[in-house]
């Protein structure tokens, strides 16, 4: 594909995030699940099981394993990055509207490239609108952030009323009962609610924060999931170690038997891999629990990061409800208590007994 800048690499791969975490391709069709990993609908259909996470073994609760919300902010981010690779791009671009001139500015509004004579006719047209249109030569000056930055607008948000939306009635008014943005006209209909009106920036703003408190708090809970997978590994190296000290005494102890004790020591190193086997499959469940929500806590962060960043206004209010649900889900998860796991070099007492009696 196209550079995004003076750097491609290193910033191709800072923008991997917007890729789906399955194939690492972009994709118009990105899924977020309610364990926060985004996925395209290539990989949740062929993602064996099914309703199951591929990343971190998540349950998905829809029946097609195929979840309903759209991740608006990484669809949004592919988009504008795909605009900035179009104007980064070594050739020059055509106008959007006579298709004949090369383009010179660039409207944010109407998405589209003009050349100067179209732009003048843009600019009379849209004369008591306020389109903010930018000379290519200046977008081409700026680095990714920068232009994502740039086309972060705060965008106006419309009212939610369906024939309302097709006609551009834009909204300053929030409804905290319906959780929907309202116009004036359908504000002053429905009385019955007045109450629960407030100012909608107000709101994205307390939105916004809550879920930046969120991850503050997983942030912190999440070094006690860290310490708890620390003590479970250090569990699992011990019973490795364990076991070949086992195992060595074992060969050591029987050697200087005579033949007739040779099936002893068969049985005894079968008893040996068998309670490691067993105490290992134990462990690794538990690791894998944890290391499957510390994937979605990452994800978390991470796609709370992003929102703060780069999501526009319309992305916060789609997505806030849905993200918030998951990340107080981890919230409320608890890490298990290290200090009440079992010893598991205690499995081996029964092999150290008829060593004894060797």
């Amino acid at each position: 594909g196209t550079s995004l800048g003076p750097a491609p690499s290193a910033l191709e791969e800072e923008f991997r995030f917007v890729l789906c975490e399955g194939c690492q391709q972009e994709s118009p069709n990105l899924k977020l699940l309610s364990c926060l990993h985004t996925l395209c609908l290539t990989c949740l259909s062929e993602n064996k099981p099914i309703r199951q996470c591929p990343v971190c073994q998540t349950a998905i609760p829809q029946a097609s394993g195929i979840p309903d919300r759209d991740n608006l902010l990484f669809s949004s981010l592919q988009a504008r990055l795909s605009i900035y690779k179009k104007i980064r791009g070594s050739g020059s671009l055509g106008c959007c509207r006579c298709q004949k001139e090369t383009a010179a500015v660039w409207c944010s509004e109407c998405e589209e490239f003009l050349c100067p004579s179209c732009f003048e006719a843009h600019q009379w047209f849209f004369k008591k609108r306020s389109h903010e249109a930018r000379k290519l030569e200046e977008l081409r000056a700026e680095s990714a952030h920068q232009f994502l930055e740039g086309t972060r607008r705060s965008c106006s948000i419309f009212c939610s009323s369906p024939s309302h939306n097709d006609q551009g009635h834009v909204t300053s008014i929030y409804c905290r009962r319906c959780e929907k943005p309202l116009c004036c006209s359908c504000a002053l209909l429905d009385s019955k609610h007045c109450e629960f009106y407030c100012d909608i920036r107000s709101e994205i703003q307390q939105q916004q924060d809550e879920l930046a408190a969120l991850s503050q708090d997983l942030r912190k809970k999440r070094s006690s999931f860290e310490v708890a997978h620390e003590a479970l590994q250090g569990k699992a190296a011990h019973l490795e170690r364990v076991s070949s000290e086992m195992q060595q005494q074992i060969r050591q102890r029987v050697e200087q038997l005579v033949q007739l004790l040779r099936r002893e020591e068969e049985e005894l190193l079968v008893l040996v891999k068998t309670q490691r086997e067993q105490g290992c499959h134990a462990l690794a469940g538990e690791l894998r629990r944890l290391d499957n929500v510390l994937r979605r806590m990452e994800a978390g962060e991470r796609l709370v990061q992003k929102m703060r960043l780069y999501g526009t206004d319309q992305e916060v209010m789609d997505m806030q409800p849905f993200i918030k649900a998951s990340l107080e889900e981890l919230r409320r998860l608890q890490p298990p208590v290290a200090g009440g796991l079992a010893q598991p070099d205690g499995d081996f007492d029964e092999c150290r007994a008829r060593l004894q009696a060797l």
